[in-house]
Parts: structure tokens; sequence; C-alpha cells
């Protein structure tokens, strides 16, 4: 159960936001009061308002740079992009909840048959959905888009690209120490700290040691993060001048030897296949990498479900890497087919919140699947409709980077962008696995998505006489420098 210090901490973030954004560059305060709050605050803390979601590291820190934004700055954001396929899908995003619900209305009920007579003794309840949990699930949904939103509108400059990638590295370092002291010595810090363990304590466990946790939901979460530190020192390294290039290729060095004791060995694959790439590879190359991605990350639930994905060949190939591994990710698998065959039931719009999504024994009301992938989660409570806004609006940016970067077009894009698809694409494959979607990756989203708005507007279009010629724009007037 968290302590004082945590709740205190939680309560004070908006006053910290407050003062970075009075101290520091918009696109600095921005960034930090979003990475800051996820990598500083206690996790499962939380304020409960009614009718309003629940308060805690993810949606707090969000809502009070809004707030800041808005009434302090006298700021204002779009709440619908330019790109017609964006709009629409951070409507469904929105909107789409309100049919989810609407067919959620009747409780799940827990039940005792006996055998003796015939006579069901109903033990308990899932509550069915009300028009109140309309209000309240709308207002999840905004407070999850806003880091997408506000960094569209405040990030999308190559000066808060490039912030942003300073950003992960400055907070890969930072927290490497007491990653560090946490593998030496055992998880410990959140519980001297905010008075209590986030997690199971044996899956911080691995090979004889353990892995690092700090403030944040699991391991597997850090790792990640250290992953996306090091694309970002790499990033930063392959683009820093000549008089940089020793401190940043130490920085480099530094989280690769983390990431390697972070104990991760789904982590350490991302970042073996991704340094190099960002090393050494054109970022057309880069691109076009990260495409595959996210085309994986945006069929593999389809495919999933018309059974298409072959499952005893991965495992196979899992076993030969480690067999402890290959049960995990088998474990995840059968979870997978269970959930599955319950989202199947309601495919369009799912069973909305209150766990309704979850496997669960007929009688006890006893929890029997785990749910692990973001996608899945997803799926079983919003459906297909759901998914389709969530994940499209993260692959989208990816997509578009491609289509922008085609031949003379992609003089318009920054280099600063290639980095973020990359990570942002990374992060959808991670989100079959986990649910590693965070924060920051709906600001590097939105931070790309905003920047090709951008470059889209700067690009002159041809001009139509009444004659029916055109005049095409000069060809320096086609290349923007930004």
């Amino acid at each position: 159960m968290p302590n004082a210090i945590a709740y205190l901490v939680l309560a004070l973030w908006p006053f910290a936001c407050l003062a970075m954004f009075r101290r520091m560059s918009l696109e600095r305060a921005l960034i930090w009061s979003i990475l800051g709050g996820y990598l500083l605050l206690p996790p499962l803390t939380e304020f409960n308002l009614p009718l309003v979601p629940a308060m805690d590291k993810t949606t707090l820190p969000a809502l009070s740079a809004a707030l800041i934004l808005v009434l302090s700055l006298k700021q204002r954001f779009a709440l619908l992009p330019r790109f017609l396929p964006a709009r629409i899908l951070v409507l469904l995003f929105l909107l789409g909840t309100i049919p989810t619900v609407l067919t959620n209305g009747d409780p799940i009920a827990f039940q005792v048959l006996q055998n003796s007579e015939p006579i069901q003794y109903l033990t308990w309840a899932l509550p069915g959905l009300t028009l109140r949990d309309t209000l309240s699930v709308l207002i999840t949904q905004m407070l999850t888009l806003l880091p997408f939103l506000m960094a569209r509108q405040f990030l999308a400059s190559e000066t808060g690209m490039r912030e942003m990638l300073i950003a992960l590295v400055v907070g890969g370092l930072i927290y490497s120490l007491p990653s560090l002291f946490e593998i030496r010595f055992s998880p410990q810090l959140n519980i001297w700290i905010y008075g209590f363990f986030q997690h199971s304590w044996e899956q911080m466990v691995r090979n004889g040691g353990f892995r690092p946790i700090v403030f944040l939901p699991h391991g597997l979460w850090l790792a990640f993060f250290v992953v996306t530190a090091l694309i970002s020192a790499a990033a930063l390294f392959r683009l820093a001048p000549p008089e940089q290039r020793t401190r940043n290729i130490v920085i480099v060095v530094w989280l690769a030897v983390l990431l390697v004791l972070c104990k991760s060995l789904g982590s350490l694959v991302y970042g073996i296949v991704l340094t190099p790439l960002v090393l050494f590879t054109s970022g057309k190359t880069q691109v076009r990498v990260a495409i595959l991605f996210a085309v994986v990350a945006v069929t593999y639930p389809m495919l999933r479900n018309g059974h298409l994905v072959p499952l005893d060949a991965i495992l196979a190939q899992a076993e030969n890497i480690s067999a402890e591994r290959a049960q995990s990710l088998g474990y995840r698998f059968s979870n997978e087919e269970l959930l599955l065959d319950r989202a199947a039931e309601k495919p369009l719009f799912g069973w909305g919140g209150w766990g309704r999504s979850l496997v669960r024994h007929s009688e006890s009301g006893e929890i029997l699947s785990i749910p692990d992938g973001r996608w899945i989660i997803v799926f079983g409570v919003y459906g297909w409709a759901g998914y389709i806004a969530e994940f499209g609006l993260l692959a989208l940016p990816v997509f578009l980077t491609g289509w922008q970067m085609r031949g003379r077009r992609g003089a318009q894009v920054s280099p600063y962008v290639v980095p973020l698809v990359l990570m942002l694409a990374i992060t959808m494959i991670d989100m079959l696995l986990n649910a590693t979607l965070i924060p920051f990756t709906w600001m590097m989203a939105g931070a790309i998505l905003g920047h090709l708005e951008k470059a889209r507007a700067a690009v002159p279009r041809r001009v139509l006489f009444p004659d029916g010629t055109a005049m095409e724009p000069a060809r320096d007037e086609r290349r923007t420098v930004l």
C-alpha cells in the first residue's frame, strides 16, 4: 500500500510542472512534465475523484501540462489533426467508446449451481455499464490522447523532436544509477521511498541476479525504456558534430551495457537489431524497417483472430533460444486464445471496463486469464473499433513518414524524425507481447504527425490557369529548410 510520501509526491507534481514551464522552454517543459512523471512518480498510486478517471502517474502529468498551457500560458492546441485519416481515427478513438458503453448495460452474474435442486445461488456480479460510465470513459480517452495532441502542436518542430531525443538520453543516464543499484542489491527503491513493491518479486529475479524496476510498473518496462534511450543516443551520436562524438559514443556504450544488465531478452534483441541500424544505415532504410514493424504490429491481431499465426513454429524457435522464455511465451499464447474466444462474443465494440473482458470461473468469478499484450487488452475492452483507432493512430505517422520521404519530398523531413519513427514502430511490436504503451509513446506519434503536416503544408502546389495550363513551383521553392 502506498505511503504518505507517495500521495504527497503525486499531489505536488502539478506544481513541479508549473515550475518547469516557468524556467524552461515550452518544448522542454512539456517533455519533462510527461516523461519525468512517468519515471519518478509512484506506480499503482492514484487519487479517485467522483465522475472522472483516477489521477495517477500517466493521467495527472498530462492533465497538469494541458491546464498550464491553456490557463497560464494562454496556448491553444487543436483537438483534430489536419490529415483526414488521422481526424477520423481520433474521432473513432473518442466516440467509439459510446457504443461500447451502450452495448454493455447487462451485469455479468456468477452463480453456484445445485445438483440436487434446480436452484441457482447468485454469488456476485460484475456491474453493467451506465450512461454515467460514458462520461468517465470519454474523459479517460481524452486524457490518454492529451500527450498526442499537445506534442502535435508544440513538439512538431525540429527543436521539439531533438529535445525529445535528448530527454530520453538524459532520462536513461539518470535512471542508470538507481538501476545499477537494484541490479546489485535487489529492487528496493520503491519500497524504501513509496512504501510498497509494485509487482511480483519472483519476476524480478533472473539468471541468479536481479533486474531493476525502480519506479516503473515492471522490469520489462524499464528495459524497454533503456532501449529507447539507447536508440536516441545512437541517433544523436550520428547527427552530432565531430567534436561531440567522443562523448556521445561513450553514452551509447554505457546504455548498451545497462541494457544487457537489465536481463530482458526481448529488449536486448531490439537493441542488438536497432542500434547498428541507426548508426550505419540511411534514414530511408530505417523508415522502411519501421514500416515493416508497423505492418507486422497492425496485421498480427488480424491474423491471430483468423488463427493464421504459426504458434508452434514460433515456440519451437523460442525453445532453441531459452526453454524458460519459450514457456513464458507459450503461457502468453494460451491466455491470448482464452481472451480471443471471450472477445469474439462482442467483437465490434468489446466488453467495456470493470474486467468484463476477462475470462472468469462461472461460479466463483475467479480470473482465469491474464492479458499481457496491449493489443489483446484493447481488443477485449473496446473491440475492433478501439483496436483500429488506437493502433491506427500509432501506425499512421510511420506510414505517412514513408510516404513523405519518397523522392524530393524527403528533403522536407527532419533527420530527427527518423529515430522517433523507429522507436514508435518497435513500441508497437512490443505491444503485441506487453502493455508498454505510455504517454511518451503518444507524444512521439503526435510530434511526428505534426511535423509531417507542416512539411506537407510547406510544399507549394501547382497553380492552374483558366486555359488548363499549370505553373510548377520553382525548384528552389520546393525545398523548405526546417
